[in-house]
């Protein structure tokens, strides 16, 4: 049911018509430090851009305008032979309705980047098992943009898609590279620990903070600008009832991106919102987010 009323949502609201892959993604190949011939890396760029656009990664269809714009860079600071290791950055976009704003969704650094990798070789993936280290890396982040996009306009509608990642993750415990499994990061930051804050109820809170935010808040502030800031501020109750039983949990800091403190105060500091819901927020915001108080400060001024 949740999957025909999504179909159907994503019909009425987007008018998807055709069968086409979800990913418009850009891909791009670092060696900072790295010396001789750099072929490879562009046969490597190439197949990363081919793999994350052309597979079909979920079962919804969604048109070219209203692929999911994402980019990745994959950064090489070394190679012994066909072993390359470095990090790979991963970022989405949600475009924002009735404006030409686009608003980041995920925008993290992955520094457990490990691949084996021979120039030219198929990029094949099966989910229901590991094969390699660089497809189910791959894999893994394309089902976190688009569940994580999915989230934004569903209440929890990328479950399924969150799911798939769990399995990547399972099926890579055995994996000699590290990133999959628990015990390989002390401060819980890694594929493992993400997928498990996205599908922890503990964390559902900030998935339903993510609807609040986005479907019925910036989707709505230029039709009802004040409906639309009140579904934000509900958002950050639902965020602030998680940081006082999680603090700094790693879900947390991943919806606090870069661009995030950046984007809230340019909803609130020029709004008609009374004092006492600017100074609401700005001490929300500053208690989940300090590295970025000096911003949230702007709100009320």
């Amino acid at each position: 049911m949740r999957k025909i009323a999504l179909v159907l949502f994503l019909i009425t609201y987007f008018g998807i018509t055709c069968s086409s892959q979800e990913l418009n993604c850009s891909v791009s190949i670092a060696t900072p430090g790295i010396e001789g011939d750099k072929t490879i890396y562009t046969v490597l760029q190439t197949s990363v851009f081919e793999f994350m656009n052309t597979h079909k990664w979920s079962s919804y269809t969604y048109a070219a305008p209203e692929k999911i714009e994402c980019t990745i860079l994959i950064t090489i600071t070394k190679r012994v032979g066909d072993v390359f290791t470095g990090s790979i950055t991963v970022q989405s976009r949600r475009p924002i309705y009735k404006s030409s704003y686009n608003s980041t969704m995920l925008n993290y650094e992955d520094d457990n980047f490990q691949i084996t990798y021979d120039q030219g070789q198929p990029l094949n993936y099966d989910e229901s098992k590991f094969t390699d280290n660089l497809t189910s890396v791959l894999a893994f982040y394309a089902d976190i943009i688009i569940g994580l996009d999915l989230d934004s306009y569903q209440l929890k509608g990328g479950t399924t898609m969150f799911e798939k990642a769990q399995t990547v993750v399972t099926a890579a415990q055995n994996a000699a590279e590290a990133g999959w499994q628990a015990s390989q990061s002390a401060s819980q930051r890694n594929r493992f620990w993400l997928i498990e804050n996205l599908l922890n109820n503990v964390y559902a809170p900030i998935r339903e903070s993510i609807y609040s935010y986005y479907r019925k808040g910036m989707d709505m502030l230029v039709d009802n600008a004040t409906s639309g800031r009140l579904s934000i501020s509900v958002a950050f109750d639902k965020l602030k009832s998680v940081h006082e039983d999680k603090p700094g949990s790693f879900f947390m800091q991943l919806f606090f991106s870069q661009s995030k403190a950046d984007e809230i105060v340019n909803i609130f500091s020029n709004a008609s919102v009374s004092p006492a819901d600017k100074t609401k927020i700005a001490t929300i915001c500053k208690e989940i987010d300090p590295t970025n108080s000096n911003k949230y400060n702007k709100i009320n001024q």
